[in-house]
């Protein structure tokens, strides 16, 4: 609850009133304020290894909740009960002192986090590779931009070791290789069976990296469930009419969750809006070439190092090296594999993700039964993938990879995770969503139907 004072002489009353001894207020409790529960009756769990995300329009009590499990904020009744070492990244620059460099929050931030200096000296090397902004770490803050403040502060907290890990919408501010590099570092934290709280108002984010979801509105818990679910929900509320909304909030405290999407009226369409909407949303169509802005990509390289992949690159029909492409269009992603041992039953493979993670596509030898039983040491291999980019226009990443069995386990000799991005554009004006393109065509006609359809 936030006491809310009409005028500041009403706080000074309230604090002279709460100065006096308890005696003289016994029997009398003036109020200068009124109040304001941001959250109200909010009740969950979440279980290790899980990620659970949190959405709701603004002013529902989000960033609240977060405080007060982060404990930077006391409830005002309540409680929560935490099993482990809680990082968090609640707004941009939380816990920077501006005035001091990067390096010198990053060891404030660790000190803050209970680390000794010396663990702090341990991890600085970590946190500074991460973070990725050069020579500024010994610049003050107050001269970063917004980007580079929010490298530095998801750096620290994703480096540290911790059991619990909350985002509240930060990762909206980095460029895309940034937001790539933190939803990888989120998948390794949660496999390692960390726990994860996520807030943001992107559906397509949460379904993606949370197996279920909290909504909230108004400072009130309407729905935890499977995360699709619970954004579904949301986007319902989002678009609807006062009526609807009212309807399906109804629906939602009788907990019918299901029925509460299917069984509202449609949404009213607005045919002028539509229009506009379509004459914004057609895309301009562009060249293929190659972009030496796209070229640093922020790669993860493992492996047993038996082989080294090298001259990773895209090609199109041509033969020449690309990195914007045309959607629709037939490239090749090739790549040379150097052995430094001997290996048996190796395999060459490739995967194509999204900025967010998603698996675009995957293939391998592997996949297609093509077992290479011996290879020597000193073999140069060059392995080309024949590719027909059926996707949707958007910034796309690579990984190339070379395995082997021995002892009877899969391993990777090599493996080069995010090596190279690409940026699609559209083939044509038609616009469309998603990540697969299916290269549609839409036929539609008037009248009494001839035959069978």
């Amino acid at each position: 609850m936030y006491p809310l004072y009409a005028d500041p002489r009403d706080r000074l009353k309230q604090s002279l009133w709460y100065a006096l001894p308890g005696f003289l207020r016994a029997n009398h409790s003036p109020r200068f304020f009124k109040e304001f529960w941001a959250l109200t009756d909010v009740s969950f769990e979440v279980k290790k290894g899980q990620a659970v995300g949190i959405i709701g329009r603004n002013g529902s009590g989000k960033s609240t909740l977060l405080q007060i499990i982060a404990g930077t904020l006391s409830p005002t009744q309540g409680q929560v009960t935490l099993h482990g070492r809680v990082a968090a990244l609640l707004e941009l620059g939380s816990g920077f002192n501006p005035d001091f460099t990067g390096k010198e929050n990053v060891y404030l931030n660790g000190s803050i986090l209970g680390f000794s200096q010396a663990e702090i000296d341990a991890l600085y090397d970590d946190v500074l590779a991460f973070a990725d902004i050069g020579q500024f770490i010994d610049q003050p803050v107050k001269l970063y931009s917004s980007g580079m403040v929010i490298r530095l502060a998801f750096a620290v907290q994703v480096m540290v070791p911790k059991d619990v890990l909350i985002v509240d919408e930060a990762l909206a501010v980095g460029d895309e290789a940034f937001q790539r590099k933190c939803m990888r570092a989120l998948e390794e934290f949660r496999n390692a069976g960390g726990s994860v709280l996520l807030v943001s108002h992107d559906s397509q984010v949460i379904n993606r990296h949370c197996e279920e979801a909290v909504l909230l509105n108004e400072g009130k818990l309407l729905v935890k469930d499977k995360a699709k679910l619970v954004t579904d929900i949301y986007q319902r509320l989002l678009y609807s009419s006062a009526a609807q909304k009212q309807d399906l909030l109804t629906r939602l405290q009788q907990n019918n969750y299901s029925d509460a999407i299917g069984q509202l009226e449609p949404l009213p369409v607005d045919d002028d809006a539509v229009e506009e909407l379509i004459q914004k949303s057609v895309p301009v169509v562009g060249q293929a070439g190659f972009d030496p802005a796209l070229h640093h990509v922020i790669e993860k390289s493992y492996g047993n190092g038996k082989a080294e992949i090298v001259d990773a690159c895209l090609l199109d029909e041509q033969g020449n090296r690309v990195n914007v492409v045309i959607s629709g269009q037939r490239y090749a992603w090739r790549y040379r594999v150097i052995f430094k041992q001997d290996a048996r039953f190796v395999h060459f493979g490739m995967m194509l993700r999204t900025v967010d993670g998603v698996v675009v596509y995957a293939a391998s030898t592997m996949h297609d039964q093509k077992d290479i039983e011996l290879v020597k040491r000193g073999a140069e291999a060059e392995v080309s993938f024949q590719l027909d980019l059926n996707i949707a226009p958007g910034t796309y990443y690579f990984n190339c990879g070379v395995s082997a069995i021995e002892l009877d386990d899969f391993v990777f000799l090599h493996r080069r995770v995010d090596v190279m991005a690409i940026r699609v554009l559209p083939g044509d004006a038609r616009n469309y969503e998603g990540i697969a393109f299916l290269n549609h065509q839409i036929q539609y006609h008037f009248g009494v139907p001839q035959g069978d359809f």
